[in-house]
């Protein structure tokens, strides 16, 4: 058996399971059971930050990252926060 780690982030919080799997499982069978990962804002999925398929295969230690996708364009969020006056 070996130890995979999925984890989800919403804002302020974030959830992570730890599963037992057997060699040779893919990305799918980790999310299998797993009552968040079918959550409709989740959009793709990743291995460590690398775009993962649910046909990935998996390695002993992986975590496996289901991503959602963005709210607002990045570079218009850095604007934002720069217009904000300093406190």
């Amino acid at each position: 058996m070996m130890r995979i780690e999925v984890v989800m982030a919403w804002p302020r919080r974030h959830q992570s399971r730890v599963l037992e799997l057997p060699p040779g499982s893919t990305v799918a069978d980790a999310l299998q059971g797993i009552e968040w990962a079918a959550l409709p804002e989740v959009v793709g999925y990743a291995v460590f930050g690398v775009n993962a398929e649910g046909s990935t295969v998996l390695h002993e230690g992986d975590r496996v990252e289901l991503l959602r996708g963005l709210q607002i364009d990045p570079k218009e969020a850095r604007r934002r926060r720069a217009s904000k006056p300093v406190r």
